[in-house]
């Protein structure tokens, strides 16, 4: 693992409000029926490869910590992205990977 990368991702976290555009409950809008299992949005002020901020999965641990990040391959919108795992618990991370890993998404879990 490497400690400065993992430090940078923390310190991008500290750094940007974390906007949550998707609470845990709602329905994903592509897919009818699928009801995100974690809060999730994004970080005010950054940029992802999409254009829009930087995608944040935020867990109920209350650890104020950067856990790990996903890496994922998207067919439908034909483009790949890094999103952050923050206060996730092992529980919450096997479901979101549960939940990203369908339709047209796939993920690797890379943990910290």
């Amino acid at each position: 693992m490497n400690l400065e990368f993992t430090d940078y991702l923390q310190r991008l976290v500290e750094s940007a409000e974390i906007v949550i555009d998707r609470p845990k409950g709602s329905t994903h809008p592509r897919f009818p029926g699928k009801d995100y299992p974690v809060d999730y949005g994004y970080l005010d002020g950054t940029t992802s490869i999409d254009s829009g901020g930087v995608d944040i999965w935020v867990g109920s641990s209350r650890l104020g910590k950067v856990v790990g990040v996903l890496c994922t391959v998207d067919l439908y919108k034909r483009d790949t992205e890094l999103k952050i795992l923050f206060d996730c618990t092992d529980h919450e991370i096997q479901l979101i990977l549960g939940f990203v890993n369908s339709n047209d998404m796939r993920a690797i879990y890379i943990k910290f």
